[in-house]
């Protein structure tokens, strides 16, 4: 009976091992599903307003569009996601010409700025919370905690699961744009001490940095025990012997608190990213470091998990570039919101065009560098892929804000602007988005129970998808319930 079990566990780490990827142009179809998905969403919300009344109906309709359609794009659709785009898009095609439901309010009269701060709604706060923000974040999240359950199925293409060494996958995007999106919340705080005027020590910072990295390292070290307790399948290249994901995130609050001493000299999160970037693959291809990471025994504690320890700094840079991002996406600019309808979407599109151009040098063979892209070592090409890819479906769900739900940037108060934003954004993205790395840990925590009472090599796609389902149904139950009693968790 141990021999079985530890067969099947060879059988399970081997089925995630050694993989070569796919195309990122392939990436980029399956992940364009949930853009469009949006899309139909926002034309129901806009044009009818469907999901105004929260009942059941809305509801299937809110599942169905924001989460299993990113189910469908990486399973059943996996071949086809561009027919699965079609598929969504049509519908909207035929209910865009419809006649709204309600007319839309006339254009109210100008107000004066200082009665504008004395409205029932309260004055404006200096950072929004922007509709395509929660949009991008949380359907990342659905995709992310979708992935990591459904990777262990035979239904999910082995070219989107995370490759050994080098080459793309929807995975490894995946894992990038999580650390990405956590960048651009970290901007909040930043943003806040600018606006009053406060520099805070460094001391202060790191202190503060470590009330964020205490909990996240906490459940890194529950979840090594759990995994090495209950002899659970690993990928040890993916982060080494011991290092997982939870470790990432967890040391990266005080590093970023280290590297804002050096805005001083490189007034930039992006320029800081970017020369992180460099140096890191400098000292890849000019020294040992590459061969050391990727064919050293494991002898010692550091070479056990040299991946998780070096890719590291990888992550950082792009956590600083998501930072970065933050830093123009979040403001108001309040002497002018109905123009940063209009610029956002301009400011978005340049900086998507910066990191693909850098993105493009840094692998073409031709006018580049000819480098190629490996999520295990964190490398330069890696960083510059998973910050255009992220810029650009952050542009995506920008336009279609911009384009369908005018009156977040028309708010005249926070009641107003609250009201706009949660009409313009899906009732399960917003829970997911609100909760995203409690959900993220439930997610992992029902991976694991699912592995662990089913054969997941041995099922059919029906009983797959059906597991599958269930799945994201009850992480989804997860979310919204954290939402509906006001609960906010903050690991």
């Amino acid at each position: 009976m141990a021999d079985t079990a530890t067969s099947y566990k060879q059988l399970k780490e081997d089925f995630v091992s050694n993989h070569s990827g796919g195309s990122i142009a392939e990436i980029c179809y399956v992940t364009a599903v949930a853009p469009v998905a949006i899309l139909f969403w926002s034309v129901l919300q806009a044009r009818q307003s469907y999901f105004t009344s929260y009942a059941f109906l809305a509801f299937s309709v809110d599942f169905l569009l924001n989460v299993s359609a990113i189910l469908l794009s990486f399973t059943l659709y996996s071949g086809s996601p561009l027919l699965l785009s079609g598929l969504l898009l049509a519908p909207a095609m035929l209910i865009y010409p419809i006649p709204p439901k309600h007319s839309a309010p006339k254009k109210k009269p100008r107000v004066p700025p200082n009665a504008r701060s004395m409205s029932a709604g309260g004055p404006l706060e200096l950072l929004s919370t922007k509709p395509f923000l929660t949009t991008y974040r949380g359907c990342m999240l659905v995709a992310t905690c979708l992935a990591i359950l459904a990777v262990d199925f035979r239904l999910f293409p082995r070219r989107f699961a995370k490759v050994e060494t080098w080459g793309t996958s929807l995975m490894d995007i995946g894992v990038g744009s999580f650390v990405f999106s956590a960048g651009i919340v970290a901007a909040r705080p930043v943003l806040r001490e600018q606006a009053g005027g406060e520099k805070t020590a460094m001391a202060g910072r790191l202190i503060r940095s470590l009330r964020h990295s205490l909990p996240l390292l906490a459940l890194g070290i529950v979840r090594l025990l759990t995994v090495k307790g209950l002899d659970y399948a690993e990928h040890v290249t993916e982060y080494g012997v011991h290092w997982n994901f939870f470790f990432t995130l967890g040391f990266l609050p005080p590093f970023v608190a280290i590297f804002q001493s050096a805005l001083k000299i490189i007034p930039s999160y992006a320029g800081l990213a970017i020369l992180l970037g460099v140096l890191y693959e400098v000292a890849l291809e000019t020294t040992s470091l590459k061969a050391f990471i990727l064919t050293a025994p494991r002898t010692d504690l550091f070479s056990m998990n040299r991946e998780g320890i070096f890719s590291f700094f990888g992550y950082l840079a792009i956590f600083l570039a998501g930072q970065d991002t933050g830093m123009f996406v979040l403001p108001r600019g309040i002497n002018s919101r109905g123009a940063q309808r209009t610029t956002l979407p301009v400011t978005m599109a340049v900086w998507t065009l910066v990191w693909t151009a850098l993105y493009f040098f840094s692998t073409d063979y031709t006018y580049g560098a000819g480098l190629t892209v490996s999520r295990r070592l964190g490398n330069l090409p890696y960083i510059l892929w998973v910050v255009a890819f992220n810029s650009a479906q952050i542009l995506a769900f920008c336009l279609i804000d911009t384009v369908f739900f005018p009156a977040f940037y028309r708010a005249q108060d926070a009641k107003a602007e609250k009201e706009a934003h949660d009409s313009a954004t899906s009732r399960i993205l917003r829970a997911f988005n609100r909760n995203g790395l409690a959900v993220f840990l439930a997610a992992n925590v029902l991976t694991g129970l699912v592995n662990m009472t089913v054969p997941t090599l041995d099922v059919g796609p029906g009983v797959t998808m059906g597991i599958l389902a269930g799945y994201a149904a009850a992480v989804t139950g997860v979310a919204l319930v954290l939402d509906v009693y006001n609960i906010s968790l903050k690991l």
